[in-house]
């Protein structure tokens, strides 16, 4: 089961996370919210997708359910299913259904990663008629003014079989993530960490080198995530080379050739330890 996220402070409220604005982005979101239309995500693994939600589900008061979506993951995960307890049947919401009774935010993460099924049930909820059928129970729930329903996708990861289709595409508005430009990359890694200036240059810059290789030899580019991992290493007296490894080279490959290739430019940024 999913449960509502978000620690509150000293006034009852939700503590907003660390984020640094890039664009329009937090206009655009309160812009939605209050217009009660749906918004699409689209950006790299690791750019800020998720913590931007967090934040302005906090910035909104909002209770905030979040879904990592998956392959097994089906329409019955959102909506609810019937279990069965002390030799009694009884209605078990999911995390999608809970969210609009509630007037929360859903937010599902790499939504293409979802069964077919899942789209369907997204689609009365994201026109004008903010409808949840339950045919297992014969409700229909009328989604609140409050209830946000957010999805995020990574398009340069998709393949054929895992693209959204443009009928449902075309019932959000959208707003594209990427990484940030190098000097506000550096910015969000001193909030996030409290690094300092130099060290989180030179790692901004070692990230940008290793995404120049993405289209030639990785899947993925090096996220600000990793970044951060390595940074929390860094901090906790691992020495800087093997902290890049571990956290940033190694999550990016499988292959030895390409991890010894990656770590040259590792080398040429701190050297040989």
């Amino acid at each position: 089961m999913k449960h509502a996220e978000g620690t509150l402070n000293e006034t009852g409220h939700p503590s907003l996370p660390w984020y640094l604005q890039s664009g329009k982005e937090v206009e655009l979101f309160e812009h939605a919210y209050n217009n009660q239309l749906p918004l699409l995500i689209k950006g790299p693994t690791g750019c800020g997708k998720t913590r931007f939600v967090r934040y302005m589900a906090a910035r909104l008061g909002r209770p905030l359910y979040t879904v990592s979506c998956h392959d097994d993951l089906t329409a019955a995960d959102l909506i609810g299913r019937h279990l069965i307890g002390d030799g009694v049947t009884y209605w078990n919401d999911g995390p999608l259904t809970r969210a609009v009774r509630e007037g929360a935010i859903c937010y599902l993460d790499e939504v293409v990663e979802a069964r077919k099924d899942t789209t369907v049930v997204l689609h009365p909820l994201s026109d004008d008629r903010r409808i949840l059928p339950i045919e297992r129970t014969g409700e229909t729930l009328v989604a609140p003014k409050e209830f946000m329903l957010v999805v995020s996708y990574n398009p340069g990861y998709q393949n054929l079989m895992k693209g959204m289709k443009p009928s449902t595409r075309q019932r959000f508005v959208a707003v594209r993530f990427n990484f940030p430009e190098a000097e506000h990359e550096q910015a969000i890694l001193s909030g996030e960490t409290g690094v300092d200036a130099l060290l989180a240059k030179k790692l901004v810059a070692l990230a940008n080198a290793l995404r120049a290789l993405k289209d030639h030899d990785l899947e993925e580019a090096a996220s600000t995530r990793l970044l951060v991992y390595t940074i929390r290493l860094i901090q906790s007296g691992y020495s800087p080379v093997d902290a890049c490894r571990n956290a940033l080279i190694e999550p990016l490959s499988d292959d030895p050739e390409t991890i010894d290739a990656l770590m040259e430019v590792v080398y040429a940024t701190f050297g040989h330890e």
